[in-house]
C-alpha cells in the first residue's frame, strides 16, 4: 500500500493539472476563434420601381414552385401514365421491379414530350410577350389558360364533364370558353382516371391468362403446394420481352394524346 503512495498522488497531480488547463483554456480560445457572421432580415424602401418588379417575380416563381406539383398532376398527362405503369408492374408480378423511382421519372419524361406543343403555346402567347411588357399579367394568365384547357378538354368525356357541371348546378354552356376551369379540372381528372383503368385492364388480360394456364398444368400435374406465381412469372417477363411490351405501351400511351 505504500508502494502505492506515490503513484497515485502523481495521478492527483496529473488530473490536477489538467482540470486548471482546461479552466485555463477559453481565455486563450477566445482571442483566437473568429467571430460569427450576423444576418439581419427587414424591409427597406425602394430606391426604383424595378426593385419592387424584381422582388415580386421571385415571390411570384416561389409560388408556382410550390404549386408546381399540384399543377403536374392534375393538368398534365402524368396521372394516366403513372397509373398505368403501376398497373404495368402489377400485371408482370414483379412489384419491386422497375423501382417507383423509375416509373415516377419515365412518366415526368414522356409529361415532359407530351406537353411540349402545349407549353411551346403557353410560352409563345403568353409568358413572351409578358416578359416583353406588351400584355398585363391578367392577359398572360388567359392566354397561358388556353392551350392548356384545350388539352384538358380534348381529353374530357362529355359524360364526366355534365356531371360537374350538374353538381355546380350551372346551365349547359353555349361554348367551351364557358366552362369555368373550376369545373373543367375535376371532369378531366376522373376521365383520365377512367382512361387509365381501361387501359390498365387491357394489359391485365394476356397476363392473367399465362397465370390461369400455369395454375391449371400444376393443378393437373398434382404439384399444389408449388406457387404458380413462381413459375409464371418468368413467362410473363419473357412473353413481355418478346412483344417488345415498353415500345407497344409507351408508344400506345403517347398516341392516346394525339
Amino acid at each position: 500500500m505504500e508502494n502505492r503512495k506515490p503513484f497515485i498522488r502523481l495521478v492527483c497531480l496529473v488530473v490536477f493539472a489538467s482540470i486548471l488547463g482546461v479552466m485555463a483554456a477559453p481565455s486563450n480560445l477566445k482571442a483566437q476563434t473568429m467571430p460569427l457572421p450576423m444576418i439581419k432580415l427587414g424591409v427597406g424602401e425602394a430606391k426604383n420601381p424595378g426593385e419592387v418588379s424584381v422582388a415580386l417575380q421571385i415571390l411570384f416563381l416561389l409560388t408556382i414552385l410550390s404549386l408546381a406539383p399540384a399543377i403536374l398532376i392534375m393538368m398534365t398527362s402524368f396521372t394516366r401514365l403513372i397509373i398505368v405503369f403501376s398497373f404495368l408492374r402489377q400485371a408482370l408480378g414483379t412489384h419491386q421491379m422497375p423501382p417507383q423511382q423509375i416509373l415516377i421519372g419515365l412518366s415526368l419524361f414522356l409529361t415532359f414530350f407530351i406537353m411540349s406543343p402545349v407549353w411551346h403555346e403557353v410560352h409563345e402567347h403568353a409568358l413572351a410577350p409578358y416578359m416583353e411588357k406588351r400584355i398585363s399579367q391578367e392577359q398572360a394568365l388567359e392566354e397561358a389558360l388556353k392551350p392548356v384547357r384545350q388539352f384538358m378538354f380534348k381529353q374530357t368525356r362529355e359524360k364526366d364533364l355534365a356531371l360537374f357541371l350538374s353538381m355546380a348546378k350551372m346551365a349547359k354552356p353555349k361554348s367551351p370558353e364557358a366552362v369555368p376551369t373550376t369545373v373543367l379540372l375535376p371532369a378531366f381528372m376522373v376521365s383520365e382516371l377512367k382512361t387509365a383503368f381501361q387501359i390498365g385492364f387491357i394489359l391485365f388480360l394476356p397476363f392473367l391468362v399465362i397465370d390461369m394456364v400455369v395454375s391449371s398444368v400444376l393443378l393437373s400435374m398434382g404439384m399444389m403446394m408449388l406457387p404458380p406465381v413462381m413459375i409464371s412469372l418468368p413467362f410473363k417477363v419473357l412473353l413481355f420481352v418478346l412483344v417488345d411490351g415498353w415500345h407497344l405501351v409507351v408508344g400506345s400511351l403517347v398516341k392516346s394524346f394525339f
